[in-house]
Protein backbone atom coordinates (compact mmCIF):
# COMPACT_ATOMS: atom_id res chain seq x y z
CA UNK A 1 0.00 0.00 0.00
CA UNK A 2 1.55 3.31 -1.05
CA UNK A 3 1.00 6.80 0.38
CA UNK A 4 -1.59 7.75 -2.29
CA UNK A 5 -3.76 4.77 -1.36
CA UNK A 6 -3.48 5.66 2.32
CA UNK A 7 -4.44 9.28 1.65
CA UNK A 8 -7.45 8.16 -0.42
CA UNK A 9 -8.49 5.83 2.40
CA UNK A 10 -8.25 8.66 4.93
CA UNK A 11 -10.41 10.93 2.74
CA UNK A 12 -12.96 8.15 2.25
CA UNK A 13 -13.22 7.43 6.00
CA UNK A 14 -13.53 11.14 6.82
CA UNK A 15 -16.41 11.54 4.34
CA UNK A 16 -18.15 8.32 5.41
CA UNK A 17 -18.78 9.48 8.97
CA UNK A 18 -17.29 6.33 10.55
CA UNK A 19 -15.74 6.93 13.95
CA UNK A 20 -12.95 4.36 13.63
CA UNK A 21 -11.54 2.10 10.91
CA UNK A 22 -8.81 -0.51 11.38
CA UNK A 23 -7.05 -2.09 8.43
CA UNK A 24 -4.48 -4.90 8.72
CA UNK A 25 -2.63 -6.32 5.72
CA UNK A 26 0.45 -8.54 5.98
CA UNK A 27 2.90 -6.35 7.93
CA UNK A 28 0.98 -3.03 7.76
CA UNK A 29 -1.54 -1.94 10.35
CA UNK A 30 -3.49 1.30 9.87
CA UNK A 31 -5.99 2.79 12.33
CA UNK A 32 -8.01 5.88 11.38
CA UNK A 33 -10.03 7.54 14.13
CA UNK A 34 -12.41 10.44 13.59
CA UNK A 35 -14.32 12.48 16.13
CA UNK A 36 -17.47 10.40 15.60
CA UNK A 37 -20.58 12.57 15.33
CA UNK A 38 -18.78 15.69 16.52
CA UNK A 39 -17.74 17.78 13.50
CA UNK A 40 -15.62 20.15 15.62
CA UNK A 41 -12.97 17.52 16.24
CA UNK A 42 -10.49 16.84 13.43
CA UNK A 43 -9.80 13.20 12.47
CA UNK A 44 -6.83 11.47 14.07
CA UNK A 45 -4.70 9.24 11.85
CA UNK A 46 -2.40 6.48 13.05
CA UNK A 47 -0.12 4.66 10.60
CA UNK A 48 1.96 1.85 12.05
CA UNK A 49 4.69 -0.09 10.27
CA UNK A 50 7.01 -2.62 11.93
CA UNK A 51 10.51 -1.45 12.85
CA UNK A 52 12.09 -3.80 10.31
CA UNK A 53 10.50 -1.85 7.46
CA UNK A 54 11.62 1.76 6.76
CA UNK A 55 8.96 4.45 7.00
CA UNK A 56 8.55 6.00 3.53
CA UNK A 57 5.99 8.67 4.41
CA UNK A 58 3.33 9.43 6.97
CA UNK A 59 -0.18 10.82 6.68
CA UNK A 60 -0.35 14.63 6.64
CA UNK A 61 -1.23 16.25 9.98
CA UNK A 62 -4.76 17.57 10.35
CA UNK A 63 -5.19 21.34 10.24
CA UNK A 64 -6.29 22.98 13.48
CA UNK A 65 -8.22 26.24 13.29
CA UNK A 66 -8.70 26.97 17.01
CA UNK A 67 -5.46 29.01 17.51
CA UNK A 68 -6.42 31.30 14.63
CA UNK A 69 -9.66 32.30 16.33
CA UNK A 70 -8.04 32.90 19.73
CA UNK A 71 -5.18 35.00 18.32
CA UNK A 72 -7.57 37.67 17.03
CA UNK A 73 -8.84 38.88 20.41
CA UNK A 74 -5.44 40.09 21.80
CA UNK A 75 -4.82 42.08 18.61
CA UNK A 76 -8.00 44.07 19.26
CA UNK A 77 -6.68 45.13 22.70
CA UNK A 78 -3.33 46.20 21.21
CA UNK A 79 -4.64 47.87 18.06
CA UNK A 80 -3.51 51.33 19.25
CA UNK A 81 0.10 50.11 19.50
CA UNK A 82 2.70 49.70 16.75
CA UNK A 83 4.19 46.22 16.45
CA UNK A 84 7.90 45.97 15.71
CA UNK A 85 8.55 42.68 13.89
CA UNK A 86 11.66 40.63 13.23
CA UNK A 87 13.19 41.38 9.83
CA UNK A 88 15.11 38.06 9.82
CA UNK A 89 15.15 34.52 11.21
CA UNK A 90 17.59 33.96 14.06
CA UNK A 91 18.09 34.07 17.82
CA UNK A 92 16.76 37.11 19.71
CA UNK A 93 18.99 38.76 22.31
CA UNK A 94 18.02 41.73 24.48
CA UNK A 95 21.69 42.55 25.33
CA UNK A 96 24.74 43.21 23.15
CA UNK A 97 26.68 40.69 25.29
CA UNK A 98 25.99 38.72 28.50
CA UNK A 99 27.79 41.24 30.76
CA UNK A 100 26.09 44.35 29.28
CA UNK A 101 22.69 45.84 30.21
CA UNK A 102 19.62 45.26 28.04
CA UNK A 103 18.96 47.63 25.15
CA UNK A 104 15.38 48.49 26.21
CA UNK A 105 12.97 47.70 29.04
CA UNK A 106 9.19 47.97 29.25
CA UNK A 107 8.54 51.69 29.74
CA UNK A 108 11.68 52.82 27.90
CA UNK A 109 11.24 55.79 25.57
CA UNK A 110 12.71 55.14 22.14
CA UNK A 111 13.24 57.19 18.99
CA UNK A 112 13.94 56.28 15.38
CA UNK A 113 17.34 54.63 14.99
CA UNK A 114 17.64 53.38 18.59
CA UNK A 115 18.89 49.78 18.85
CA UNK A 116 16.17 47.60 20.39
CA UNK A 117 17.80 44.15 20.29
CA UNK A 118 20.24 41.92 18.45
CA UNK A 119 19.28 38.94 16.28
CA UNK A 120 21.97 36.36 15.58
CA UNK A 121 21.71 34.75 12.17
CA UNK A 122 24.44 32.45 10.86
CA UNK A 123 26.98 33.66 13.46
CA UNK A 124 26.33 37.32 12.54
CA UNK A 125 24.83 39.65 15.13
CA UNK A 126 22.36 42.07 13.50
CA UNK A 127 21.32 45.16 15.47
CA UNK A 128 17.60 45.79 15.08
CA UNK A 129 16.87 49.51 15.08
CA UNK A 130 13.55 51.18 15.76
CA UNK A 131 11.72 52.71 12.83
CA UNK A 132 9.28 54.53 15.14
CA UNK A 133 9.42 56.77 18.18
CA UNK A 134 7.42 56.05 21.31
CA UNK A 135 7.36 54.05 24.51
CA UNK A 136 7.95 50.28 24.84
CA UNK A 137 4.70 48.78 26.15
CA UNK A 138 5.51 45.08 25.89
CA UNK A 139 8.43 42.82 24.97
CA UNK A 140 6.90 39.81 23.22
CA UNK A 141 9.95 37.49 23.01
CA UNK A 142 12.14 36.00 25.74
CA UNK A 143 15.90 36.56 25.66
CA UNK A 144 17.87 33.91 23.73
CA UNK A 145 14.73 32.64 21.97
CA UNK A 146 14.54 31.68 18.30
CA UNK A 147 12.46 34.08 16.18
CA UNK A 148 10.90 33.75 12.74
CA UNK A 149 10.72 36.31 9.95
CA UNK A 150 7.92 38.84 10.61
CA UNK A 151 7.41 37.59 14.21
CA UNK A 152 6.27 40.39 16.56
CA UNK A 153 9.05 41.43 18.98
CA UNK A 154 7.88 44.65 20.67
CA UNK A 155 4.71 46.70 21.14
CA UNK A 156 5.31 50.46 21.03
CA UNK A 157 2.90 53.23 22.07
CA UNK A 158 3.56 56.02 19.54
CA UNK A 159 1.78 58.74 21.59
Amino acid sequence: MDIKEIQNLIKFVAKSGASEVKLEMDDIKITIKTGGESHSEAPTYVHQIPVSQPVAAQAPPAAVEAPIATSQSPKDDNSKYITIKSPIIGTFYRKPSPDKPVFVEVGSTIKEGDVLCVIEAMKLFNEIESEVSGKIVKILVDDSSPVEYDQPLFLVDPS
